[in-house]
């Protein structure tokens, strides 16, 4: 049984008192996870889960503005969702295209799409880049919108275009390969130009990355939440903050 909202407003409040805006994330990475089993606890199906996870979405920007998160990543929609049953996947694809539409519609966030378009349908793919173009003068929170995305599809697209210019070039393979550089391949991924995320977050219990920023998580902190993502709270996410402050990043080191 839940404790009353106003019990969790004060708790909240005292959370919020207690974290160090110097020792908050600028980057937080979240892996929104738990729609389709919150539907089948409720007798609904997944289609259910998916729209309500998706009414969250613009809660969790708000609360990141609250605390002055710089970049926020939302993984939405995997290469391995791809793989899911037609009829699923098509609604969930139109899920994921109009909700993004109405966040590009308030016009608070500035929305990147970091994932492979190619892969969904051109309809989806163009409404999605539209959103992109139709955000990016706004100075605001940076809203990573992972679609069709997955890690070591990724690094394969970041290689395959470094390659493709370095070609261009007129360099060849053999000197290609004596050159390449960690930063070579950086500067090619979905998120270049951005910070790796210092935080990510995963609801639904799960406890693995599943291909998840594979090349930029290699110094995050990451963060598990027991609660599927249609449930996922303000106090859920505060904890999570201040489980991050609480921690001593070594870097590495």
């Amino acid at each position: 049984m839940r404790a009353p909202s106003f019990l969790y407003s004060i708790y909240e409040r005292g959370l919020r008192r207690h974290l160090d805006p110097a020792n908050l994330p600028d980057h937080v990475a979240v892996m929104l996870d738990g729609n389709r089993r919150w539907a089948r606890e409720v007798g609904q199906p997944a289609a259910y889960g998916h729209r309500r996870g998706a009414l969250k979405i613009a809660e969790l920007l708000d609360w990141c503005d609250e605390v002055e998160i710089k970049i926020v990543t939302l993984w939405l929609l995997s290469t391995d969702n791809l793989n899911r049953e037609e009829s699923e996947l098509r609604e969930l694809v139109s899920i994921i295209t109009d909700t993004v539409e109405e966040l590009a519609r308030q016009r608070k966030w500035r929305l990147a799409m970091v994932g492979n378009l190619s892969m969904l349908p051109s309809e989806c793919a163009a409404r999605l880049a539209h959103a992109q173009k139709e955000t990016a003068h706004i100075e605001g929170v940076r809203v990573n919108i992972a679609v069709g995305y997955g890690g070591r599809q990724e690094i394969t697209d970041a290689v395959r275009e470094f390659l493709r210019e370095e070609a261009s070039a007129g360099r060849t393979i053999s000197e290609v390969a004596e050159s390449v550089s960690l930063d070579d391949i950086t500067s090619h991924l979905y998120t270049k130009g951005q910070p790796d995320p210092d935080l990510v977050i995963r609801t639904s219990g799960e406890q693995r990355m599943s291909g998840f920023m594979l090349w930029q998580s290699v110094h995050t902190e990451l963060y598990f939440c027991e609660v599927y993502w249609p449930d996922f709270r303000r106090t859920d996410f505060l904890r999570a903050l201040r489980d991050y402050a609480q921690r001593e990043r070594r870097m590495g080191r």
